[in-house]
């Protein structure tokens, strides 16, 4: 299979992986609130909020080893790739365990009266944060498994774990209903066993089908070796952070002004952009392989149109159903929830246009990565992204609304955006006019249609299930209008001779059904 059929095939696994997760997970989500109450529910959120960012974490920490193993599966050296594993493995085993004492140490000051939970949650609370620290462990430990599946473009695996874990997620809700006694405590035990799981089924997979992740093949510690894959890791494990202190510490700003039910709003608004956003993270997950196998192998010319093509298609598949939700969020909240609780619909909106935003540049940072110079981009825009926690705390107490805190958010993510082009532009001769050409201006027509169709819709149409019928509407127009206006010729091709292959294999399985 070459190289742009198995982005085919591998995106049309992830999507298919979609279609079971999101539902599941938003149904779980029903479940597990209606279960908890709005208070507990919030509660959760804040302690152990890191949980529900786990995927995120993973993912970007996992594009350290797969970043280094897919650049040597370019240049074709596996006894780089066994070193690189096994020295992933040593650093990512340290990483944990510091990761664990820092956070225990941590729990210590957050628990003194610093966050705002009534007395009579604070026992459960804290047991809570103790089983999130377990949880963070494994998922540390899981990350050079996870790294050697996305370099190997192994995609079917992945997302059968990944059903596993939303199946797993959906009957601890459902056993919430038939337990009696602390809901809150066994949640979180519960929730924090997933991780381990997930591990353990990640490194008897990799065990067993790669060579350079096998007990025979385990490498000695290489010093120079470590030094460069630690300080890779260490900066992106500070990018990560930073975007993941920035979701959380919002919650805990948001807690301090308003209490622990307004985190049930914010964390229903990070569920839903969590959900939206597997759309275009699915898509860049089957090509960031090809994009640092391009650098590995010297083509970086490559590297940048694939980066400029995964930045226009993760904008496009995230808007087309984003942008339809942005509109109908209250018709949406309305039907899948029993209980909305106060500014879920605001905070929904607020945080997808924000992650819309983030999407124009989504493949710039999969170019960034594999240039291997990441030290002062991470270091910039992990900075500038910890910005917004001030300015939210700024804003709270200058007296504006609770929303004020996203429309920063907002701005921020957009400040963000320019930097990753600043910077790809250094690094690796970005043209920002090629860019603009390529990306935003073929972006504007489609996004207008878009818009245009969702207002027609719901100016014009009135009934309950309306988003349903604004979706598919908007989804019609919105695809026609990429077809003529969004897409540059090359990108016209790819998406043909993808069809072509999908109409090849339904063809040849009717053939043999017959037969």
């Amino acid at each position: 299979m070459n190289a742009a059929n198995r982005v085919v095939f591998n995106t049309g696994i992830l999507y298919g992986r979609i279609i079971i997760t999101v539902g599941i997970s938003l149904f779980t989500t029903r479940i597990v609130l209606d279960a908890l109450g709005a208070e507990d529910y919030g509660i959760f959120n804040l302690i152990a909020g890191v949980i529900v960012m786990l995927s995120f974490l993973k993912n970007a920490m996992a594009t350290s080893t797969q970043r280094f193993l897919s650049f040597f599966q370019g240049k074709k050296d596996k006894v780089m790739q066994a070193k690189i594993f096994w020295n992933s493995m040593f650093f990512h085993l340290m990483l944990g365990l510091a990761l664990w004492g820092i956070l225990e140490l941590a729990g210590l000051f957050l628990f003194d009266g610093f966050l705002n939970i009534p007395a009579d949650k604070l026992g459960e609370a804290k047991l809570v944060y103790h089983f999130m620290v377990v949880n963070v462990f494994f998922l540390i430990l899981s990350v050079p498994y996870n790294g050697s599946l996305v370099a190997h473009e192994n995609m079917v695996y992945v997302a059968l774990v990944n059903i596993l874990e939303v199946l797993m997620k959906l009957a601890i809700a459902l056993f919430l209903y038939q337990t009696s006694g602390s809901k809150l405590i066994i949640y979180g035990l519960l929730m924090a066993g997933i991780s381990s799981v997930s591990f353990v089924v990640y490194a008897v997979f990799c065990i067993k089908s790669y060579e350079e992740c096998k007990i025979s093949n385990r490498q000695k510690i290489d010093k120079p070796l470590l030094k460069e894959l630690g300080s890779y890791a260490s900066w992106n494990l500070f990018g990560s952070l930073c975007s993941l202190g920035r979701t959380q510490g919002l919650a805990v700003i948001l807690n301090l002004f308003f209490g622990a039910i307004i985190n049930s709003a914010y964390a229903i608004a990070n569920q839903v952009s969590g959900q939206l956003m597997f759309l275009s993270t699915t898509m860049l997950k089957s090509i960031n392989p090809q994009i640092m196998k391009s650098e590995g192998n010297g083509d970086r010319k490559r590297m940048l149109r694939l980066a400029m093509i995964a930045s226009k298609f993760g904008f496009f598949l995230l808007s087309i159903v984003a942008v339809p939700f942005i509109f109908e969020m209250n018709n949406i909240l309305g039907v899948w929830l029993k209980e909305v609780p106060d500014y879920a619909a605001v905070f929904c909106q607020m945080v997808l246009v924000g992650s819309i935003i983030n999407q124009l540049t989504i493949g710039l940072q999969s170019a960034i990565q594999a240039t291997g110079r990441i030290k002062a981009y991470q270091a910039t825009v992990g900075g500038v992204l910890l910005l917004n926690l001030p300015l939210a705390f700024l804003l709270l107490e200058m007296g504006f609304a609770a929303y004020s805190v996203l429309a920063g958010y907002i701005v921020v993510e957009f400040i963000a955006c320019c930097l990753r082009l600043y910077f790809l532009n250094r690094l690796a001769g970005l043209s920002v006019r090629q860019y603009f050409d390529r990306v935003i201006l073929k972006e504007i027509v489609p996004l207008l249609v878009l818009v245009g169709t969702c207002l027609l819709s719901i100016n014009i149409l009135d009934f309950e299930f309306r988003f349903l019928f604004t979706m598919a509407l908007a989804a019609t127009a919105t695809a026609i209008a990429i077809n003529f206006w969004g897409l540059c010729e090359d990108e016209k091709e790819i998406v043909t001779k993808g069809i072509q292959k999908i109409k090849e294999k339904i063809t040849k399985k009717k053939q043999l059904a017959f037969k």
